[in-house]
């Protein structure tokens, strides 16, 4: 039995950082830690392009639009969807999400989902570096690691099984 697996290898690669401005204190050390994971993991500098859009609900559009441009192997989307007093949350949260993951299995390109959607301003810093780490960092390492193994399962090469 073969077993694949991607290993988090940014070395050779291109990635583009997609993100949004609103909520930009959320969003900005999401994106800071996406390029810092991307970097320490081989990636360079000159290979990783930052997108900014205005808002969530346009990620999708633009992620699209890199898509179409076929020189990225990743795309990381961050942004911020922090829950008000109108259902304008559930529409912007769940229609971005929607399109992220439709765009993904089109395109067959991965893209890293660092978009958060919390209940409260507090909630959603303590996920862009504060005690629940950085999504930003943790997006841009599921995304090589997708990367990687879609490039491994693309080569067509055997590989050897130890048993």
């Amino acid at each position: 039995m073969a077993e694949f697996e991607g290993t988090p290898n940014g070395a050779g690669r291109r990635f583009v950082v997609v993100a949004s401005r609103f909520n930009d204190a959320v969003t900005q050390p999401l994106v800071d830690g996406a390029l810092d994971c991307l970097v320490r993991h081989g990636a360079r500098a000159d290979d990783i392009d930052v997108v900014w859009v205005p808002g969530a609900w346009e990620l999708p559009a633009a992620v699209a639009r890199v898509l179409m441009s076929e020189r990225y192997d990743a795309v990381v989307a961050c942004g911020a969807v922090i829950r008000g007093e109108t259902p304008h949350f559930d529409f912007v949260a769940g229609e971005a999400s929607r399109g992220l993951s439709l765009l993904q299995g089109e395109y067959g390109v991965p893209i890293g989902f660092a978009l958060l959607t919390t209940n409260t301003t507090e909630q959603a810093a303590a996920r862009a570096g504060g005690g629940h780490g950085n999504k930003g960092w943790d997006a841009a390492m599921a995304a090589m690691q997708m990367a990687d193994l879609f490039a491994l399962l693309d080569s067509g090469e055997d590989v050897e099984d130890d048993a």
